[in-house]
């Protein structure tokens, strides 16, 4: 059986969207949803740069694994690849609006996901838990389901 495959994207890769990866995969394992790949990219990510470490703090506080991560650069081929890529605003979707796969936070779960890069840990643990909440809406949206299985005979 195929992977589905999800992306999140944000600007540089260290805090929204691996925060929306690692969301996404914990709700995923809870309801015990599988056949789901899901990744995180940034449109302008620096060479060099690592997970920001508030995130990895904020997920921690939440129960929530924190990734092995190195911030990756989006490309064509995963677009391509993907089922649906999921950006943290609105104008982030707007770059990539030549691709019918991609869409926004705003679009699935009405509202953007604001970035806390350069701001205190108060705001990763509000990112975060924007995160959180938009996360089930995502999911519906998005029809992120088991996927059916064979009848039997």
């Amino acid at each position: 059986m195929k992977h589905k495959k999800i992306v999140f994207v944000c600007t540089g890769n260290s805090c929204r969207s691996p925060m929306a990866e690692a969301v996404l995969k914990a709700e995923l394992k809870r309801r015990k949803i599988r056949w789901y790949t899901v990744r995180s990219a940034g449109l302008a990510v620096q060479e060099g740069s690592v997970l920001s470490p508030q995130s990895g703090v904020a997920l921690s506080e939440r129960g929530i694994p924190v990734p092995v991560y190195t911030p990756r650069q989006l490309t064509e081929k995963m677009i391509k690849e993907a089922d649906a890529v999921v950006c943290m605003t609105q104008a982030q979707a707007e770059q990539l609006k030549r691709y019918s796969n991609v869409t926004s936070m705003f679009c699935l779960a009405g509202q953007e996901i604001p970035d806390p890069y350069g701001r205190g840990m108060e705001a990763y643990r509000e990112t975060l838990a924007a995160l959180l909440a938009c996360m089930p809406r995502v999911i519906d949206a998005l029809h992120i389901t088991n996927e059916p299985k064979e009848k039997q005979s």
